[in-house]
């Protein structure tokens, strides 16, 4: 069963709110003009903490090779189907899921360098969880609730935020929720966009298909609604029913419109169940409770309030809530979907619960709830947030703002170091290095592997774990690989072993990074120059 019209549901807390709010206050809503409104509150505290910390969004290696591939892209004219950056022959199959994101990456990092791709993802980011702030107001008065439950969902969901095609995703799995909820709660049928959105979509990142997850959700959530409803909400449910269905059909043919055809559709279930993915990928494992991460709070205080409130779900958010659960739980890097999805079924169940609070508690709410709809009243339509984004864009117009992969992570000086000498024959690289060595020393030197683990697969995947973790048989594998040089972390197994190792000389050596050698006559002249000093 749907619930109520927000209207009905909204009836006492807008009266509680108004009951707090002087009846004539327009002389206090002009005291707020100057304030940030709490939508501008959200955008500038997120993009400001990023653009001036670029380090969390470029703390994966993965941008880098996503700013090359769009540069390729750009050049040839076309979506590369084969592998351009590892040293396999012949070139392993790549799929390219991401080619759009990729491209608007490049053009945007030709035009304003790293600074201008940090800047592209926390205007994405922060545009985000602003579209979640405006969904949860709706039509009604509340204006704390929703700001403090944006930010939970924004707390929960940065423990994914990157700069990397996903962000693009997450975007517009918020305006394909606002839709869908506002067709089916409100009576607003704009579903006719998301087929035009879902060209964008399928050709922006995989994360297509939580899209068509949705709306499967939404029409089955009808399809239960039309057998277990009275006759006249049934005749409700089989007109929402039948516009979700032609959406869906649309959506999918839209979904074809891709450089893969209809092989995009399998990619994303090939991915989620390919199990050396899932068991050793980091952003693919489930989560660590072990860790006081938000997800485990907000998790746990979603079940809390499922015991303790009065309001039942109807079929649509239980189908929401235990795909987004599930998803969350199986894989870490499907939290942010579960934080912006679970918020509007968390919202109407505390709006709900407040009401149960002793008198004086509910008056208080309703105090600080007033107090900020004059700000959000009073405010100057957008004035903060465009000033916000003007002082960045000048900012770094004039190169007073700089992003850079942090030297304290990626082996920024190695590289340097490998681009200053020819070093010949195959490379075994730390993971995140050979992201970093695309970007960086490309097409110089090409990778033994990097961050699209779905393209190696489970063998060349399982013989990098192998000599990475130093398992049994390892030196074969490097053998087998006809590999002369290894480029790793510095505090790991591997360049351990390798140190007192006498076929391996060492090289390079720096706080991040260390390079090794094979004993071999070809590389006397980097031994003879270099190992003596380490």
């Amino acid at each position: 069963m749907l619930p109520p019209p927000i209207s009905q549901q909204r009836q006492f807390s807008t009266r509680s709110v108004l009951a707090f709010t002087p009846k004539d206050d327009s002389a206090l809503v002009k005291q707020w003009n100057l304030l940030p409104s709490p939508a501008e509150i959200i955008f500038i505290s997120i993009f400001v903490r990023l653009v001036f910390n670029p380090g969390i969004l470029l703390s994966d290696g993965d941008t880098g090779y996503h700013i090359r591939a769009g540069e390729i892209i750009i050049q040839t004219h076309a979506v590369p189907k084969a592998d351009i950056f590892s040293l396999w022959t012949p070139p392993l199959r790549w799929t390219a899921h991401e080619w759009l994101s990729e491209v608007l990456m490049a053009l945007v990092h030709q035009h304003a360098g790293l600074i201008g791709v940090v800047v592209l993802f926390s205007l994405t980011i922060a545009t985000t969880h602003v579209l979640l702030f405006k969904m949860l107001r709706g039509n009604s008065e509340e204006v704390l609730l929703p700001l403090l439950l944006t930010l939970v969902a924004a707390t929960t969901s940065s423990i994914h935020w990157l700069a990397r095609p996903h962000i693009f995703s997450l975007m517009l799995t918020m305006i394909w929720y606002s839709v869908l909820n506002r067709f089916h709660y409100r009576g607003k049928n704009q579903l006719f966009v998301l087929p035009f959105l879902m060209l964008l979509w399928v050709n922006l990142h995989g994360g297509y298909i939580f899209g068509l997850m949705l709306l499967l959700v939404y029409l089955l959530g009808d399809l239960a609604g039309l057998y277990f409803s009275e006759k006249r909400e049934a005749q409700e449910h089989l007109y929402k029913l039948k516009s979700v269905a032609v959406i869906f059909a649309a959506c999918l043919l839209a979904s074809l419109c891709n450089p893969q055809g209809y092989r995009i559709l399998i990619f994303p279930f090939a991915l989620a169940s390919d199990p050396f993915l899932m068991n050793n990928v980091r952003e693919f494992l489930s989560p660590n409770f072990h860790q006081p991460i938000a997800f485990k709070y907000l998790l746990l205080s979603i079940i809390a309030l499922f015991a303790f409130s009065r309001v039942a779900l109807n079929w649509i958010e239980v189908g929401l809530v235990i795909l987004t659960t599930y998803m969350a739980l199986y894989s870490a890097r499907y939290i942010p979907l579960y934080a912006i999805i679970t918020a509007p079924i968390l919202f109407r169940l505390v709006d709900r619960l407040k009401h149960d609070l002793p008198l004086n508690a509910m008056k208080w709410l309703d105090r600080r709830s007033a107090s900020f709809r004059l700000i959000d009243r009073g405010s100057i339509g957008y004035l903060w947030l465009t000033a916000t984004i003007l002082v960045v864009l000048t900012l770094a117009h004039m190169s007073r703002l700089h992003a850079e992969f942090d030297d304290k992570r990626f082996p920024k000086k190695a590289v340097d170091f490998i681009m200053g000498e020819n070093i010949s024959g195959n490379i075994f690289n730390n993971e995140e290095f050979g992201d970093y060595i695309i970007y960086k020393a490309w097409p110089k030197y090409r990778v033994f592997f990097d961050g699209r683990s779905d393209m190696y697969g489970a063998i060349l995947g399982g013989e990098y774990l192998q000599v990475a973790r130093t398992l049994p048989g390892w030196q074969d594998v490097l053998e087998k690989r006809q590999v002369n040089w290894v480029f790793f972390n510095t505090n790991s197994t591997l360049s351990s072993v390798l140190s007192t190792n006498p076929d391996w000389e060492l090289i390079y050596s720096d706080p991040v990074a260390r390079i090794f050698v094979r004993d071999k006559p070809e590389y006397q002249h980097l031994i003879a120059k270099y190992s003596p000093e380490l």
